[in-house]
């Protein structure tokens, strides 16, 4: 797999630029399309078809630690970020992101990551589509269920690679939280989810029999960079786009593409066994 490869960059950077646009533009997180795309890519280079899950899970999760601090400058400016409520949830996400990444991401077959991917791409899409949110019940626990809350967002975000705000919004929204309030905490907390596994995936995959070039753990380095250098650059565009566009068309035809890409994760899951 040769990173000098012009085709393989530029696909690379149309891959970082879309998720990056899209992302700022619908409020998703770009996993949800990068793993996919980066499965395939790693799939039709030679890389076995459970470990391209594992490295794409891994490097898209990786390309968090920079989009979201463009992200965070922003909703901070805007004086959105509810910083008590990160100081309240990052611990356990530090905590369930390193036990995910360094741990159970390990011990899981590609084939089975595969798979939670897809469930979850199939629920966002339909979470998409319905436009439901949760109704707002309660308050935002005490520092123990905080804590437990970010635990478990630490670790499905790292066996997902996504940044964790389709857990995070929805929480803090059910906990009364004001969704504008929600969604710059949930971009402010992705950056302690992104290092916590980002570290993990470094660790469980220090020792692989024949990592492919570029490789650190189950990172790819030369993707990371071209990606996160793209992507870095869309997602601010998206964002602005969003304020002068109605997106509940556009969230439609996403959600569309969503099952397809699900689909396809199933069939990689098969393809892994």
């Amino acid at each position: 797999m040769s990173f000098l490869d012009p085709r393989l960059v530029a696909e690379l950077l149309l891959l970082g630029a879309c998720t990056g646009f899209l992302a700022g533009l619908l409020g998703i997180g770009g996993g949800m399309l990068m793993v996919p795309f980066l499965t395939l890519i790693f799939s039709h280079r030679g890389i076995d078809a459970g470990l391209s899950v594992k490295m794409a899970i891994a490097t898209s999760m990786a390309t968090i630690l920079f989009t979201s601090i463009a992200s965070v400058r922003a909703h901070h400016q805007r004086g959105a970020v509810r910083w008590d409520l990160v100081r309240r949830l990052a611990p356990g996400i530090v905590v369930g992101g390193l036990a995910s990444g360094a741990g159970v991401f390990a011990v899981l077959k590609g084939s089975t990551l595969a798979l939670l991917f897809s469930l979850f791409i199939g629920f966002s899409a339909t979470q998409m589509l319905l436009n439901r949110k949760p109704k707002p019940s309660r308050q935002v626990p005490g520092p123990l269920g905080a804590g437990a809350a970010g635990g478990v967002i630490g670790l499905v975000s790292g066996l997902l690679g996504a940044g964790g705000a389709f857990i995070s919004v929805p929480f803090m929204t059910w906990c009364n939280v004001a969704m504008a309030n929600a969604v710059a905490t949930s971009a402010a907390l992705g950056f302690p989810i992104a290092l916590a596994n980002t570290l993990g995936y470094v660790i469980a995959g220090r020792n692989l029999p024949s990592p492919p070039p570029g490789a650190l753990g189950y990172l790819m380095l030369p993707v990371l960079a071209v990606i996160a250098a793209a992507s870095v650059v869309t997602a601010p565009l998206g964002a602005r786009v969003a304020h002068s566009v109605d997106t509940r068309h556009l969230k439609k035809v996403f959600a569309t593409l969503l099952y397809g890409l699900a689909i396809y994760m199933v069939w990689q899951a098969l393809a892994g066994h």
